[in-house]
C-alpha cells in the first residue's frame, strides 16, 4: 500500500474511533457548492462531512471493528463524523439538507454510541426532539406545578382584599 493511502486509511480509522456517532450516506451527484453549504451547516453542530473511497473506508471500518455490508454502499459515499455528544442534531441537519435538495443524500447506515442503525432508523431518530428541546420540556414540566400553586396562593391571599374593597 502506498504511503498516501496508508496515511488516508489511518486518518479515516482515527476519525471513526474518535467520533461519538457516524452516518454513512450514498449519493450520485453532489455539486461542490452544495457540498460546502452542507459542510458549513454540519460544522455548526460539531460534525464534519468527508467524501471517502469505499475500499479505504471499508478497510478502516474493519480495522475499527465495524462490520459493514459492502452491498449497501453502491455509488459514491460520504461519511458524517459527529465530534460532539449530541448525535441527533447532525442527523436533523442531514435530513433537512437532503429534503431541501431533492433527496440528494441517502443515509444507509448509522452508528451512534457503538450501536448500529439502518437508514430508516436514523431517519426516525432525527425526528425526535433534540437534547435542548427535551431539557426545556423537562424544566417546564417541573416549573408548571409550582407556578400553578403560586397562582392559587396569590388568588387566596388577594381574594379577602378584593372582598373588602367591594364592601366599601
Amino acid at each position: 500500500m502506498r504511503d498516501e493511502k496508508k496515511l488516508l486509511l489511518d486518518e479515516i480509522k482515527q476519525k471513526i474511533d474518535s467520533s461519538s456517532a457516524m452516518y454513512i450516506t450514498r449519493y450520485n451527484r453532489l455539486p461542490p457548492n452544495l457540498s460546502w453549504v452542507f459542510r458549513d451547516q454540519l460544522a455548526k453542530t460539531g460534525s464534519l462531512f468527508e467524501v471517502v473511497r469505499k475500499r479505504i473506508f471499508l478497510k478502516a471500518a474493519e480495522m475499527s471493528g465495524l462490520k459493514i455490508d459492502e452491498s449497501i454502499l453502491s455509488g459514491h459515499i460520504g461519511v458524517v463524523f459527529v465530534q460532539k455528544e449530541d448525535a441527533i442534531a447532525p442527523a436533523k441537519v442531514l435530513y433537512k439538507f437532503s429534503e431541501d435538495n431533492q433527496n440528494i443524500l441517502e443515509v444507509v447506515y448509522g452508528k451512534i454510541e457503538g450501536k448500529v442503525f439502518s437508514g430508516p432508523d436514523v431517519e426516525m431518530l432525527s425526528k425526535l426532539p433534540g437534547i435542548n428541546e427535551m431539557r426545556s420540556e423537562f424544566i417546564a414540566l417541573l416549573v408548571s406545578p409550582m407556578s400553578q400553586m403560586l397562582s392559587v396562593l396569590d388568588a387566596v391571599m388577594s381574594e379577602p382584599l378584593s372582598i373588602l374593597e367591594q364592601k366599601s
